[in-house]
């Protein structure tokens, strides 16, 4: 699983004009779904991104210090398969991403987890499988990218340093 974390001032999902989601300040994440992910990805996503230190502590005066729950703010959850796309020459292939059938209850469990392990009330999420517009005021900006697992994909080649 693929999720790309960003801190916003606020955030909205427009499908077929209509606003059907928006947030003040919090998390943007996109995610996406690879064709093997488990609940345990779903679970290591969920515990990340919502421990993500990517809030200053204004009582402090420390950045990098407090989480989204910590600072009562927003969440806004993007299903968006492209994440996991790769280039075929010049047309994008997304072989790789959970298929929709699958992907689609998957997803809604994800969305579950994110406002059981928080509050259901300021966990929000776009339409799968619309085309949605996704507006966003970045702030920062921050923008961090999260994979569950090292990269599955073969052209995703990671090689540690010592």
């Amino acid at each position: 699983m693929r999720a790309v974390v960003q801190r916003v001032a606020s955030a909205s999902v427009e499908v077929e004009g209509r606003t059907v989601s928006e947030i003040g300040p919090g998390l943007l994440v996109l995610v996406g779904l690879h064709e093997s992910d488990s609940n345990s990805d779903a679970d290591y996503i969920c515990r990340k991104v919502l421990n993500m230190r990517l809030f200053p502590n204004e009582s402090s005066g420390r950045g990098w210090d407090q989480n989204v729950m910590q600072r009562n703010y927003e969440v806004l959850l993007v299903s968006q398969f492209t994440l996991y796309g790769v280039l075929k020459g010049n047309k994008p292939d997304f072989h790789v991403a959970m298929p929709p059938q699958n992907a689609k209850p998957f997803y809604a469990s994800l969305v579950d987890s994110f406002r059981k392990s928080y509050k259901p009330d300021v966990v929000k999420d776009g339409v799968f499988g619309a085309m949605m517009k996704v507006n966003l005021v970045n702030d920062g900006p921050v923008t961090m990218q999260i994979d569950s697992q090292s990269p599955k994909n073969s052209n995703d080649v990671i090689e540690e340093q010592s």
